[in-house]
């Protein structure tokens, strides 16, 4: 336990943290969060959250609790999240609020919770250096201070500096219990290798092109046909995504697909410390495979690390990119192509994606 060697110095017994969404971003919390509980074990700490991301949280320190909250069905408007707090003061009597999110909703919590006397905290979002980063003309090329940093800073306002002590959900690679993810695959074989493809993300401009995708997987099956026990496990979830992982894995014997199947993050996140490496987008998955413990291959289109944005402790070497000048148009991917073509996946080649994910094969 890496507890602070400064203590904790405002007496604080239980601290209330809230991040609704997005999925990427609530990954992102868990090195931030998971760290300060271990730097403060005498401190509970309860993570509001929505309930689908609540078992997200495997292996969490003792001192955390999770809060499942419906804040579009249960606690919807303003009267909703006045009831929401009015519910949380109750229930667990907060020492100080840290706002992990910053938006309308969260904001509002700040203000019934400050009348309810709980002193509250917030994490800062630049978003002037954010429009000088993706504006089309001057652009001003410097990196972002990192969301997991911004979230420390929020933490170190409420009078909660912390020692990073994170290191992963399961401490190590291939350390996750194989039983975990029995209802997928079964133990992984000694000397085998597997690799994990999530090629979809929320928005377009992060997306690299499936037909071009597609290559980067047949590439890899004909590797799997000189190497016996190499398996691909593809990792998606709309419907849509459910159909294109199908179809490949019919038509690539190597390939698993787990869209559609519900496996749960417990299961799926053990597999994936299980996998030699991890190719995804700028996207959810890439932070999942990051606090898994996986290698993790990351390709970037219209966003760019420079957000702040990368998964934890990924480096730029394991980052697929192009340096094109119009890049960053967008901190989310969520903007049209300037340009109407988005050059910036579909000139990635996948012969490219294919030698980094061999590259990391090979250390």
């Amino acid at each position: 336990m890496a507890q602070n060697p400064e203590g904790n110095p405002h007496g604080y017994r239980t601290v209330l943290m809230v991040r609704f969404s997005a999925l990427g971003d609530v990954a992102m919390t868990i090195p931030v969060i998971y760290s300060v509980c271990r730097c403060y074990p005498d401190v509970r700490f309860v993570m509001v959250t929505r309930p689908s991301m609540t078992t997200m949280f495997v292996n969490s320190p003792d001192n955390l609790v999770t809060v499942a909250a419906d804040v579009k069905k249960d606690y919807d408007g303003v009267g909703g999240i006045r009831r929401l707090c009015a519910e949380l003061v109750q229930t667990y009597k907060p020492d100080v609020f840290v706002d992990l999110h910053n938006v309308l909703r969260t904001r509002l919590m700040s203000v019934f919770l400050r009348l309810s006397g709980v002193p509250t905290a917030r994490i800062f979002k630049p978003r002037a250096k954010r429009r000088a980063l993706t504006r089309k003309h001057n652009k001003v090329m410097l990196p972002l201070v990192s969301q997991r940093a911004r979230y420390r800073e929020a933490f170190f306002k409420a009078g909660l500096p912390i020692n990073d002590c994170f290191d992963g959900l399961y401490h190590g690679r291939s350390s996750a219990d194989s039983a975990l993810f029995a209802a997928i695959t079964a133990p992984k074989p000694e000397g085998c290798r597997w690799i994990g493809i999530a090629p979809f993300a929320a928005h377009a401009g992060k997306v690299y092109p499936p037909e071009q995708m597609e290559k980067v997987l047949a590439l890899l099956q004909a590797r799997a046909d000189q190497e016996p026990g190499l398996r691909i496990f593809l990792f998606g979830g709309g419907a849509s995504e459910q159909r294109v992982l199908e179809d490949w894995a019919a038509r690539f014997p190597a390939a698993t697909s787990l869209a559609g199947k519900r496996y749960g993050f417990p299961a799926e996140l053990a597999l994936i410390n299980h996998l030699d490496v991890m190719l995804t987008m700028d996207s959810a998955n890439m932070h999942m495979a990051a606090i898994a413990g996986a290698p993790t291959v990351s390709i970037w289109g219209a966003t760019h690390p420079y957000c702040g944005f990368k998964g934890w402790r990924q480096t730029d070497e394991s980052t697929v990119q192009l340096p094109l000048s119009c890049r960053p148009c967008s901190v989310f991917g969520d903007k049209p192509c300037m340009r109407g073509d988005l050059l910036c996946l579909t000139a990635i080649r996948p012969e490219n994606v294919y030698n980094k994910i061999t590259q990391v094969l090979q250390t």
